[in-house]
């Protein structure tokens, strides 16, 4: 939770890219990352899985951008108080989190060279 405490709000509520693409990003690192510098393969492997996973999320929901997908901009204080009045975090943010995960099953549990 601590590395990824920052990841809110399009990154610290900046309205950027959506925290959960983000954290899938690092996830598919995680799994499929290089562990030496010189595995340019595995490099090559990630970002492929990354555009993969970031094109299945655009195609779902139009963007990656937090702004853009909660139409909103919680980087002035009045769009954080309408995030919090229109409840986007549970409308918006939790589906996106749970469809974000099933992508990533997906992307994870295939088979990869």
């Amino acid at each position: 939770m601590k590395v990824a405490g920052a990841f809110g709000g399009g990154m610290a509520r900046m309205g950027e890219t959506c925290g959960v693409v983000t954290g899938s990003m690092m996830t598919i690192g995680l799994k499929h990352g290089k562990t030496k510098a010189s595995d340019d393969q595995a490099k090559e492997r990630t970002y492929r899985l990354v555009i993969e996973f970031v094109n299945k999320f655009k195609a779902r929901h139009g963007s990656i951008v937090c702004r853009e997908l909660l139409n909103c901009d919680m980087s002035t204080p009045e769009g954080l108080q309408e995030f919090k009045d229109k409840n986007l975090l549970e409308i918006h943010c939790a589906k996106f989190v749970k469809e974000a995960a099933e992508m990533l099953e997906e992307i994870l549990n295939t088979p990869h060279t």
